[in-house]
């Protein structure tokens, strides 16, 4: 029984330590990297550059005066890339002083190639106006939706698409209410009944029983 209580002293005296020497360890790591990113050549800010750390999904992007500030880890890699300049990496050193590092990072414009692009003319006025008659246009948003509330269109989706949670529950809900209603006698036959009949000759005549 002493010995029990002689490690768990121990170890009650262990672990508060190794927590702290941990805690301490992690928070000596963390780093504030902040800087500004200017032009090589006029040594003028470049805004919305991506300040990212590799190998992590986190980073952020310079402000209208190529300023920024982001929390790293000592030993991280931190790439900075514009569309118009060439991209530059900063290692954070590991056996830093503090946890504060700043940096001055000079760009240098990056030219990008387009594919080349050729533009001829047709021949004839006569092979322009056919092809201008058969080249067919891509809808726009109001061709689209007029489209779409089309009756017939509306009448396919109707009987493809699927009902929802609410429609599935007020059918189920209906159908138990018939039940109930008829509850200990036989339900009517819709075979007398002229509405129903009514409604079967108009969907006859709309087709809707020619996929069925």
């Amino acid at each position: 029984m002493r010995r029990i209580l002689f490690y768990t002293a121990i170890a009650l005296f262990i672990i508060p330590v190794t927590t702290k020497a941990q805690f301490e360890t992690a928070r000596d790591s963390v780093v504030q990297l902040y800087g500004v990113i200017m032009t090589a050549d006029s040594l003028v800010g470049i805004p919305a550059v991506s300040v990212m750390v590799k190998g992590q999904n986190r980073g952020t992007i310079t402000n209208s005066d190529g300023v920024f500030s982001i929390v790293v880890l000592k030993g991280d890699q931190v790439e900075f890339t514009h569309v118009s300049y060439k991209p530059k990496t900063v290692t954070i050193p590991r056996n830093l002083d503090g946890n504060q590092y700043s940096v001055v990072q000079l760009m240098v414009q990056d030219t990008v190639y387009l594919p080349a692009t050729i533009i001829r003319p047709r021949p004839t006025p006569e092979q322009f106006a056919r092809d201008f008659v058969n080249t067919k246009v891509p809808d726009d948003d109001i061709e689209i939706a007029r489209r779409n509330t089309d009756a017939t269109k509306r009448r396919i989706l109707m009987k493809t698409t699927p009902g929802d949670g609410r429609e599935a529950t007020a059918i189920q809900f209906n159908n138990i209410a018939k039940k109930a209603v008829y509850s200990g006698q036989t339900p009517p036959m819709n075979i007398f009944n002229p509405a129903a009949w009514s409604e079967f000759i108009q969907a006859w005549k709309r087709g809707d029983f020619k996929n069925k």
